[in-house]
């Protein structure tokens, strides 16, 4: 028979177990588990099995832990987490894809009934519709204004009722008549509060970024970084090709102004002295526009013409 360990040779082999976790792995999930039970638990850790393992205790005894390692260790990355851990969370330690990691978490949750003193995470609202209960029950409804009328023998409501807003706590008589109604309308599981990898910490909705988004991210601050040097005058690789555009230009209207000439502005100067270049120029490009067109119109021209009267044969009888 196994011997039964005592508190204090518990919290050794919690520590020891904690410490190996946090070399082992470089990547962390801290997830709040408010209204989580302990079958649901062992679900969500079948799930997880093949790469990730989910630590759940004490947030004294999880910072004790971290911060005796941190320092042993000298990995002061490890320190982040501290702040994290508010509240009923726990850690859930991944090699995997961190993206499929939080997925998988989030499928496993459960349906559960408004218990009173809960605080609603959502609006509760009741559909209209027949409910199966004898008039005798009609006092739930009226005792929270829910307007109803008999219809065949039971209650049936007859408008959608907001019956808890969300943080509101539930009542009494709000738990007593969505279980008389049969209806479960929250659902609770491990909730993704925040992600740590190799020492940094960010939002888990970054997990949600797709590479397209990201592109689109860097490019607008590229653009920003452009405009920001631009206007100070301050000289970086986003804004370089536009001070080569605006320092050509510039030297393009001087060399216009003055005697000064170079190949690119003797072209210019050809230009402003006969503007009937620039029809010349843009002829080309005015053909070229227009070919398609014209291409459209003779399509048109050849498709043959719907038969008259007279080609059916019908100017025998004049």
């Amino acid at each position: 028979m196994a011997t039964r360990l005592s508190k204090a040779e518990k919290k050794i082999a919690y520590d020891a177990r904690l410490c190996k976790l946090l070399e082992e792995y470089s990547q962390i999930l801290i997830v709040a588990a408010d209204n989580v039970g302990s079958n649901q638990l062992q679900h969500i850790r079948a799930g997880l099995r093949d790469h990730s393992i989910v630590l759940m205790g004490k947030n004294t005894m999880m910072k004790r832990s971290i911060r005796l390692h941190a320092e042993r260790t000298g990995n002061r990355d490890l320190l982040n987490l501290i702040p994290l851990l508010q509240g009923n969370v726990g850690m859930i330690f991944t090699k995997g894809d961190l993206k499929e990691v939080s997925d998988e978490v989030s499928k496993h949750k459960v349906a559960a009934p408004a218990r009173v003193g809960l605080v609603a995470p959502i609006d509760v609202v009741v559909p209209p519709g027949n409910t199966g209960l004898d008039p005798s029950q009609t006092s739930f409804f009226q005792v929270l204004n829910i307007p109803t009328k008999i219809n065949k023998g039971t209650v049936e409501i007859i408008t959608p009722v907001e019956l808890i807003k969300k943080g509101d706590r539930v009542g009494s008589s709000e738990s007593a008549l969505l279980s008389k109604l049969a209806i479960k309308p929250f659902s609770y599981g491990l909730i993704v509060m925040s992600v740590y990898e190799n020492g940094s910490v960010y939002s888990p909705e970054v997990l949600d970024l797709t590479e397209d988004d990201i592109a689109t991210k860097f490019l607008e601050a590229v653009s920003r970084v452009a405009c920001l040097a631009l206007s100070i005058r301050y000289p970086t690789i986003a804004a370089a090709p536009h001070f080569f555009i605006n320092g050509y230009k510039n030297v393009l209207s001087f060399a216009v102004a003055t005697e000064y000439s170079f190949s690119q502005a003797d072209k210019v100067k050809e230009y402003l002295k006969d503007p009937s270049k620039f029809a010349a120029a843009a002829a080309p490009a005015a053909a070229a526009r227009a070919a398609p067109v014209a291409a459209a119109k003779e399509e048109k021209k050849e498709e043959p013409a719907e038969e008259s009267d007279d080609d059916m044969g019908l100017s025998l009888f004049d």
